[in-house]
């Protein structure tokens, strides 16, 4: 058995959340404590009770980018579909994608502009909160000129618009939603519920995924019950769906993310710790987000690139307790998890949760790990 065989549980197929729950804070939410390691069963509306007057929430406000493209190449008329990375200083875009047969330099990638989502079936679920930016209308396609082909495979091209990427990706792009929700193309309901409430900062490919299940009203509650919030920034990347493919964890390497943390937030925190609160983490990227910037040993306001890899043996410097949603086998992030509770005790809670027949990943419920 590899290292890497240790982190993996087996998961029924029925048990992965394809849709969002009919409401966000409706989600159920296991509890376990870590010194006494018991289980208990509550739903994310409970995180009032279950939280302390003093503690601290941090919640990531990136926004999700409508970062999938579905195309053609200008001069084959063969299908291109692919996935916006990020912008580079030159205004370049990097992006990844898969056609039939071999790219060159300066083939042109067109895009259509976005079909209209597809009606929402479910229809109790609620899509009110979020919000689109209101945009004018650019063109009928957008035009990707390949520049140059990246080490990993990617391409560096140019969009023959001037228009910011975030504008353009509103038209042009559409919700990324993880293989595992098994749809060709995002719902309604998608664009919307695959967002969290308070995202700010254009730059994900994927949802923060704990932070989907709060509502103005839950936070409301948690204010009422002396419970603050405050946010850190991290955009979530590719290697969100990438496994980690090396038997030994110290061979893996991590995926680079963008984060930020901010001289409020560090002073929150310093405050928060100070009168005897808890750093309360939602999600797994505001945990490595805190973290990384907490390196030199002490939390100080960052902003830039984070490699870190949570993996056993981490010590960890600002992050008392996390909320978050059940992660892939094999992944960084249940790691990152198995770490912060221990191996056994995660993987006993999710036994636990498969035999209670909670939903797991993107769309599921949650744990709250004390």
């Amino acid at each position: 058995m590899s290292e890497l065989d240790l982190y993996d549980y087996p998961l029924p197929a029925e048990l992965i959340a394809k849709s969002p729950a009919t409401e966000r804070d409706a989600a159920r939410l296991l509890v376990l404590d870590r010194a006494s390691g018991s289980i208990a069963h509550r739903t994310v509306r409970d995180l009032p009770d279950l939280l302390r007057s003093g503690d601290l929430l941090v919640l990531n406000d990136t926004r999700v980018l409508p970062a999938r493209l579905v195309g053609h190449r200008a001069a084959t008329g063969g299908k291109w579909e692919g996935l916006f990375l990020g912008v580079r200083e030159s205004g370049l875009w990097e992006i990844i994608g898969q056609t039939r047969g071999k790219l060159r330099p300066d083939e042109v990638l067109r895009i259509p502009r976005r079909p209209p989502a597809v009606p929402v079936e479910e229809s109790g679920i609620q899509v009110s909160f979020a919000q689109t930016p209101s945009i004018s209308p650019i063109d009928d396609a957008l035009r990707l000129k390949l520049v140059e082909r990246l080490e990993d495979g990617g391409w560096l091209v140019q969009p023959d618009s001037n228009a910011s990427h975030v504008d353009l990706l509103e038209q042009f792009g559409m919700v990324p939603l993880p293989p595992y929700m098994e749809r060709e193309t995002a719902t309604a309901a998608d664009r919307e519920r695959y967002q969290t409430l308070h995202a700010q900062h254009p730059g994900s490919v994927a949802a923060p995924t704990a932070g989907l299940h709060f509502t103005p009203e839950l936070l409301d509650r948690c204010r009422r019950a002396g419970i603050q919030t405050a946010t850190v920034t991290l955009h979530v990347g590719l290697g969100t769906f990438r496994p980690i493919s090396a038997d030994r964890l110290e061979d893996h390497l991590m995926h680079s993310e963008w984060c930020h943390v901010s001289t409020n937030t560090v002073d929150l925190i310093r405050k928060t710790r100070e009168q005897g609160g808890r750093v309360v983490a939602i999600g797994t990227t505001s945990v490595r987000t805190l973290e990384s910037a907490s390196q030199s040993g002490v939390l100080a306001p960052f902003e830039g690139a984070t490699r870190l890899f949570i993996r056993p043996g981490y010590t960890f410097r600002t992050v008392d307790v996390i909320l978050t949603n059940f992660h892939l086998p094999k992944s960084t992030l249940l790691v990152l998890m198995s770490t912060f509770a221990g191996r056994e005790l995660i993987l006993n809670a999710y036994a636990n949760a498969i035999a209670a027949q909670y939903r797991f990943f993107s769309y599921g419920d949650a744990m709250l790990v004390l």
